[in-house]
């Protein structure tokens, strides 16, 4: 099963990397320190980091005494990641929606909404189902969503943003129970544009597919410092949710 074309073209672009550049260091390493506190996580545990992207948060989790697989359908920031690799921090190219054989884990981190990408539902809980085959008994995910009311609430339609001396104009949409992003610009005398969306999913549609994959929810919480989940004020939907 192909994935989607404009999730391939988009996350393959080095201009996807430009533009989500820019998150705080200091609060993501601080959020992965909260993280492993609060899940009582012991060092020398097995962490997949799922979208991994160029790999910075398996990194620092990483440091702090656990052992890492990154995966990443981007050919090129896995490409970046594997600059870092050592003993017990890898990255591999993969599909979410399939399993790693022969590996089992402790932790399956989905960070920074890197979920719900795939236009039919049925795509969706298979990356749920294949993560819950890589967990070990009682083992953990914590998946890293938008809080969609929110976001929906306060949506910017419109908006340009310069990275790196490039001007991206962005249009978003919320439509059909999908948030979408359309990126454009131009770089050295070329047009380029490029289209984003995943699903609108609220902590109700999470119950609903966490059930069916066979996952318990813990616990939810609203931001990086994993105050509790408020669906109106919350900037984020974390989820920690246990294999059944």
């Amino acid at each position: 099963m192909e994935i989607s074309k404009w999730l391939e073209e988009w996350t393959k672009s080095p201009f996807h990397y430009i533009l989500n550049e820019g998150k705080d260091e200091t609060l993501t390493a601080s959020f992965m320190e909260n993280l492993t506190k609060e899940l009582k996580l012991k060092k020398g545990s097995n962490i997949l980091d799922l979208a991994c992207g160029d790999g910075k948060y398996s990194i620092i989790l990483n440091k702090l005494g656990y052992n890492l697989t990154g995966i990443d359908t981007s050919i090129n920031r896995i490409a970046q990641a594997k600059k870092f690799e050592n003993d017990s921090l890898r990255f591999e190219v993969a599909d979410m929606r399939e399993t790693l054989p022969n590996e089992k884990f402790q932790l399956v981190l989905n960070l920074f909404t890197n979920f719900g990408f795939f236009d039919d539902e049925k795509d969706n809980l298979k990356v749920l189902n294949s993560i819950r085959e890589m967990l070990d008994k009682k083992g953990i995910l914590v998946l890293d969503y938008l809080n969609i009311a929110k976001e929906i609430e306060h949506l910017v339609k419109k908006e340009t943003k310069e990275v790196a001396n490039v001007k991206f104009e962005i249009i978003r949409k919320n439509e059909k129970n999908t948030l979408s992003r359309s990126v454009s610009f131009g770089r050295n005398g070329r047009h380029y544009s490029y289209a984003e969306k995943f699903q609108a999913y609220v902590l109700k549609d999470f119950e609903k597919l966490m059930k069916d994959a066979k996952f318990t929810i813990k616990a939810t919480f609203g931001n990086y410092d994993l105050s509790k989940f408020d669906a109106k004020k919350s900037e984020r939907l974390i989820i920690v949710a246990e294999k059944k």
